[in-house]
């Protein structure tokens, strides 16, 4: 397969989605429409995941440890907030447990 692009990959997917959900097309094409969409999803997939790990590795602080970065897509500046920074991109839960809930309810 030539060097293909993640986007270039999921624009063909998404057609073959379409041809297969209106259903028009015979059984042959559709299992050959089938296989080029498993195809094309593995191969999302793996690029995805690519990006994930070297997301991550950016992440890693001094000591190697992933710390959640807050994202502010606002910053616009290109810079990664720094590793002890204190910023999470996960809140913490209020003391006592559970948000959102009635007393009745935690």
């Amino acid at each position: 397969m030539a060097k293909e692009r993640f986007e270039e990959a999921l624009n063909k997917l998404e057609k073959i989605v379409s041809k297969l959900e209106k259903g028009d097309i015979p059984l042959e094409d559709s299992l050959k429409l089938f296989e080029e969409g498993i195809r094309l999803s593995r191969f999302c997939n793996q690029k995805l995941d690519e990006a994930e790990r070297r997301v991550e590795v950016l992440l890693k602080d001094r000591e190697g440890v992933l710390r959640p970065q807050a994202f502010d897509p606002s910053a616009g500046s290109g810079q990664v907030p720094s590793a002890g920074s204190g910023q999470t991109a996960l809140a913490e839960p209020e003391e006592g447990g559970l948000t959102g809930l009635d007393e009745s309810e935690k």
